[in-house]
């Protein structure tokens, strides 16, 4: 069978299963199953696959039909401007997060040499994107999680910014480590028992830990909000992604740290995302 007849074929198996992105999504993983971008098989599709190519490229389009999502079928998610190296255990990066990258980089635009923490680091795409960026910023990085440290140590690796982070397994209110300039944290904002209305790509494949926040949605936040209150320098600023119907109540938490609110941003949905603040 040639490129062009194998793709056609996992176009029509993903159809079927009513995936929206069928025809990329069946290109993308036969650029994977052979080992070539996707320009190779747009340029290469009568060539014959090898039997081991074909039984590799049919098995990743039958955990695609199973919803499995493409970021983990690739290991491999573009975010801001690299590729990052992801895997079961990190959140798959949003493009929605970008939002916060613009946002560090417009307010650390004149700033030289500043230190950042990330709360709860996943695959490294917040930090390292801004550390890539910004060549006299250093960074901290830490998770509850040692797989998903090992996997933003790579990252860093890839993006060539090792020398100028480091990373801690820990639980974020047990870490006492230095002072920071700046403090960044996408934590686990979703409604325990929401967590079942999750599209299936979401809830059946991506960590439980990187979503749960618990009863109420903000036990993690609450955590992150304090601990960042005691960890930030003064005149610090704090920058959280929340969920879509959060934002009163998270502000009213900040507040209470000592945090003003300069702003609340909304996402491509329209929907709050994340809140911009300074320790005063």
């Amino acid at each position: 069978m040639n490129i062009q007849s194998a793709i056609n074929e996992g176009e029509s198996i993903l159809k079927d299963k009513f995936i929206p992105t069928a025809k990329l999504d069946a290109e993308i993983l036969m650029a994977k199953s052979i080992e070539k971008d996707r320009k190779f098989i747009i340029l290469n599709n009568n060539k014959n696959l090898e039997e081991a190519n074909l039984r590799y490229f049919k098995k990743l389009i039958n955990q695609r039909s199973k919803k499995k999502p493409i970021a983990y079928l690739t290991n491999k998610k573009f975010f801001w401007n690299s590729d990052f190296f992801v895997t079961l255990d990190t959140l798959i990066p949003r493009p929605d997060t970008e939002l916060i990258i613009e946002q560090i980089l417009k307010i650390t635009k004149h700033k030289n040499k500043l230190n950042i923490l990330d709360v709860g680091v996943g695959s490294g795409c917040i930090l390292l994107s801004i550390l890539k960026e910004k060549k006299n910023f250093y960074g901290t990085g830490i998770d509850v999680s040692k797989n998903c440290i090992n996997i933003s140590k790579i990252n860093a690796l890839n993006l060539d910014v090792n020398s100028r982070v480091r990373f801690f397994k820990s639980n974020v209110d047990k870490f006492n480590l230095g002072k920071y300039d700046l403090i960044v944290s996408n934590p686990p904002y979703i409604n325990k028992h929401n967590l079942k209305y999750l599209e299936r790509d979401v809830v059946n494949f991506e960590p439980r830990l990187a979503l749960d926040g618990g009863l109420d949605g903000l036990s993690e936040i609450r955590k992150v909000i304090k601990k960042s209150s005691e960890l930030i320098k003064k005149n610090g600023k704090f920058i959280l992604e929340i969920g879509f119907d959060q934002k009163n109540k998270v502000i009213n938490l900040l507040k209470q740290k000592g945090f003003y609110i300069n702003s609340a941003l909304k996402d491509f949905a329209n929907n709050d995302r994340c809140i911009i603040c300074t320790k005063i």
